[in-house]
């Protein structure tokens, strides 16, 4: 489930309630922990945990109406339970709010075990191996805080990050894990390729497309009425600010590739179709896996006075800007050379 939003709001009252200033969501992501104990120790050294778990779950209770399914949840449960793949829950949420949840999305039944409430996951993690007769080799552990990891790496299991959560790539990367995917959804597509082995180094971080060539793709300045760009805001590209587009189709033209890529990501139609340059990305630091990407990089104009942005699962937040105020934006590598091209054509 994705509680990120519930699990920051709660936060933020309790930090009121004991006369700290909130945290931004950003500011959130990158200081929260498990366990959360050493989180509170660090701002609300004075309050006993006890009350500040009861302070907390009092929040979260109000604000666990924005809960919602992590994007692919859904059709990766259904495929475990329908290739007879064991699964588990260890959480710490508290035992009644992952009743509420189940309730609402039936996730429940694709477990064999649930274990909430587990304030250290590390402590718990070789009891659940050994009530089980599970095999560490053999299991994925799967996670989107270091805890996670760390906890797989403490039960001998490999563990696999997923950017839809907590944490961003940065900081999931120094946890080293074995692999780590944008969400469920790529996960679930890797696990159906038979000659895949997570639990193979060579396969984990290193290019998992399996492509002895660069893989091309096309993105676009996309521009408004008012001549500003549309950026969006990704957890694959370290979360930092970039353009939309995709990779481009087999027997697709590169303009064609472009105007459907836009309109999945951002429900946007584009016109005015203007080739910029090409950019080789080997590696990309800022990329959440080892790739090598041929970007072409064209711009366009949106159609409409009034353009409605709609984005899907790939991205996180969006918003139009002048070009040189772009520049004030984090920007990803390859976003910043276009933009600096695209400004010195003016």
């Amino acid at each position: 489930m994705d509680d990120l939003p519930a699990v920051w709001k709660a936060t933020c009252q309790v930090f009121a309630k004991s006369g700290v200033s909130p945290l931004s969501l950003e500011e959130f992501r990158k200081e929260f922990e498990l366990p959360f104990t050493k989180f509170y120790d660090r701002y609300i050294p004075d309050v006993p945990i006890d009350q500040l778990e009861r302070c907390f779950h009092d929040a979260f209770s109000r604000e666990q109406h924005s809960v919602s399914p992590m994007s692919h949840a859904a059709s990766f449960l259904d495929f475990c339970s329908e290739n007879q793949i064991r699964s588990f829950v260890l959480s710490a949420i508290h035992p009644q709010h992952f009743q509420v949840h189940d309730q609402k999305t039936g996730f429940g039944s694709h477990f064999e075990k649930i274990y909430t409430g587990v304030w250290d996951k590390r402590e718990k993690i070789h009891a659940i191996i050994a009530a089980h007769g599970l095999t560490p080799e053999e299991t994925l552990y799967i996670g989107d805080m270091e805890h996670d990891i760390e906890t797989a790496h403490h039960g001998g299991m490999a563990g696999c990050a997923v950017l839809t959560g907590f944490k961003g790539l940065e900081a999931l990367k120094q946890s080293q894990p074995e692999l780590i995917v944008e969400h469920l959804g790529e996960l679930k597509s890797l696990l159906e390729k038979t000659s895949f082995d997570p639990f193979k180094k060579e396969q984990s971080l290193v290019n998992i497309s399996n492509s002895p060539f660069p893989i091309p793709t096309v993105g676009a300045l996309i521009f408004n009425q008012n001549d500003e760009a549309l950026m969006i805001r990704t957890h694959k590209w370290s979360d930092k600010w970039g353009i939309p587009g995709g990779k481009i189709h087999t027997g697709e033209s590169s303009p064609d590739a472009l105007r459907r890529e836009i309109r999945e990501e951002t429900a946007l139609e584009v016109d005015d179709i203007k080739f910029i340059l090409v950019q080789d990305a080997i590696s990309p630091s800022e990329f959440y896996r080892d790739a090598h990407f041929l970007l072409l990089n064209y711009t366009g104009r949106c159609r409409g006075a009034t353009p409605k942005v709609v984005l899907n699962d790939e991205a996180q937040e969006w918003c139009w800007v002048t070009l040189k105020d772009a520049l004030h934006l984090d920007l990803n590598q390859p976003t910043q050379i276009l933009v600096e091209a695209v400004l010195n054509e003016k």
